[in-house]
């Protein structure tokens, strides 16, 4: 498994259970959807300062496992 995808979380009681950057709120999707629409890394980190550089190639590293349809064991988190 790519490391990176140890950043990325799985909890139902978050944000309806999509995947988000581990200690955030900050959806996989949403800094996919930003980088398709043209913005650089640079500009997600300046928007969301939280997020480092290898919290957005994680989103990319889970984009990319998801169009080859492998299934990523991202384990839940507990509820708390």
């Amino acid at each position: 498994m790519n490391p990176l995808l140890e950043r990325i979380t799985i909890n139902p009681n978050v944000c309806f259970g999509k995947p988000v950057i581990r200690g955030t709120r900050i959806w996989v999707s949403l800094i996919l959807d930003f980088l398709a629409s043209g913005m650089t890394m640079d500009e997600v980190l300046k928007e969301y300062p939280q997020l480092t550089g290898e919290d957005v190639r994680a989103a990319i590293a889970y984009g990319a496992e998801m169009s080859r349809e492998h299934y990523i064991a991202i384990p839940f988190e507990a509820a708390a």
